[in-house]
């Protein structure tokens, strides 16, 4: 299980690699949207250590969301989704793959990008440690939802507007406790329990997702 595992991981990561720009569209579009807004909020230090969090949060859910159009889709296009369903791993460990190479390939380099544009934000830097931790437990979580998500539109007509109506509203827990850590790190409160929650929520993904999104795949594939 775990050479699959490995492989499939491995080959997307090669794919997105070989695509270029394309792959890191959605680290590019992250750092032009969150900083945009000191142009759209103006200057004020006060103004833009508020919000800081929440564009960070929103930018980066954002960010995911635009990746996950190319995580299925292409393999079903060129039938290599067929000969991955009808492979010896099961279908669920190939969702999970699929899904770490996402977060690899999308959400790593957000949580290398986000100090930075924290900073131009103005934001608190004894939040940067909370808001890494929080970006490691929630993008990986964003990916999983995702991944049910870009299972559940595969093959249909204006896919992307339907996968971003299924998935946005499963990713508010996430993007609540991603912004109410930060906040606590930045009034000098425990950010722990907000830590656990974005745990918690990223154990129950890992364990629901894959099912869900496998499933989604057998009746796409029939």
């Amino acid at each position: 299980m775990l050479t699959a595992l490995r492989a499939i991981v491995g080959r997307d990561l090669r794919l997105a690699v070989r695509q270029g720009f394309e792959g890191a569209l959605a680290v590019v579009f992250f750092v032009l949207a969150a900083a945009l807004f000191p142009f759209g909020v103006g200057p004020e230090p006060a103004i833009l250590a508020r919000i800081a969090a929440g564009v960070l949060w929103v930018a980066a859910l954002l960010a995911v969301l635009l990746s996950l159009d190319r995580l299925f889709q292409a393999d079903y296009e060129d039938g290599s989704l067929d000969l991955l369903a009808l492979a010896p791993p099961p279908l669920t460990l190939v969702v999970a793959a699929k899904a770490l190479a996402n977060w690899l390939t999308t959400g790593v380099p957000l949580m290398a990008a986000a100090p930075v544009i924290a900073m131009l934000l103005q934001l608190d830097g004894r939040a940067l440690p909370a808001l890494v931790a929080a970006l490691a437990l929630g993008t990986p979580t964003l990916s999983l939802i995702g991944a049910v998500g870009a299972a559940l539109v595969l093959g249909a007509r204006r896919g992307g507007v339907l996968l971003a109506l299924l998935v946005l509203p499963l990713y508010l827990p996430v993007l609540i406790f991603g912004v109410a850590a930060v906040d606590a790190a930045v009034l000098g409160l425990p950010v722990a329990p907000h830590l656990l929650l974005l745990g918690g929520l990223f154990l129950a993904a890992l364990a629901l997702a894959p099912w869900a999104a496998a499933g989604a795949l057998r009746l796409a594939l029939e």
